[in-house]
């Protein structure tokens, strides 16, 4: 793990109260393990700034959901994690965090192309291959989010994949011809810093309205799996807790959490 210097961090200023401030990183295990180190340096710290972002050109254990990792060939795309601290959000609405992330990659990746769309929870789809994944790790204090981690990838210029994970693509892939990552990085994080503001002010409803608005799958019957096997469903909505919502052939409503039914794809 690459090692860091608060000084050089943060600075003296006051000012440093108001910034984003990027770490790059050669290498490390994950950026969101990066953060979380850095973050236990941090108790007493007046001037840590609004977000920290920590990107990375490889990464040795890069993380999806769950057991799944991250295939990325070094320096060709973007992994990077955010650190904010939305003390003023319930915990009962953590989810709109994950709608901010997902919108604010959604559309900056969108002025490359066309078919770009939010794969509950976060997941970003270019029609029916994934482009981009995020994992958020929170932590907890008085019924507020303490802390929170962002970990995201997204495959920016790889050319090939050789992991057994089913869909994936690249923007080079789609557009092709490579981009700039520090480009693209700086858009999606002024992006997220912009819908975070607008979540800080309670405006909870666009960001919602956007995110079922540009979701996958959106509109019409599809095929899924869960615990009872595969059925064909349509998005109902996805609730403020995150719950996906959907309606079977036979009109039953059908409620899951994360890990809890497959989109099947690729059948």
């Amino acid at each position: 793990m690459a090692k860091f210097s608060l000084r050089s961090l943060f600075g003296g200023s006051s000012k440093a109260q108001a910034d984003i401030h990027y770490i790059e990183i050669d290498e490390t295990n994950s950026t969101n393990d990066y953060l979380k180190s850095l973050l236990a340096t941090l108790d007493g710290v007046q001037q840590e700034p609004r977000l920290t972002v920590a990107y990375a050109d490889y990464q040795t254990a890069g993380r999806g959901q769950g057991t799944n990792t991250w295939e990325s060939e070094r320096g060709k795309n973007l992994l990077f994690s955010i650190l904010c601290h939305p003390v003023w959000l319930p915990i009962q609405s953590q989810f709109i965090i994950s709608e901010a992330i997902a919108l604010a990659l959604r559309d900056a990746l969108s002025a490359y192309t066309d078919g770009i769309s939010i794969k509950w929870p976060n997941d970003i789809y270019w029609n029916d291959r994934k482009i981009s994944g995020t994992i958020i790790e929170n932590t907890l204090s008085g019924g507020h989010i303490k802390d929170c981690i962002i970990g995201t990838g997204v495959d920016v210029n790889q050319e090939t994949f050789h992991s057994d994970a089913p869909n994936p693509v690249s923007l080079k892939q789609i557009i092709g011809k490579d981009t700039d990552r520090m480009t693209l990085l700086k858009d999606i994080i002024g992006r997220f810093d912009a819908y975070l503001t607008d979540i800080r002010n309670g405006n909870y409803e666009r960001i919602v309205s956007l995110y079922m608005s540009y979701l996958y799958r959106s509109h019409g019957f599809f095929r899924y799996r869960d615990s009872g096997g595969e059925f064909e469903a349509a998005i109902v909505e996805v609730e403020d807790d995150g719950h996906l919502i959907l309606r079977d052939r036979g009109d039953h409503i059908r409620s899951y959490a994360f890990k809890e039914v497959e989109f099947i794809i690729n059948d």
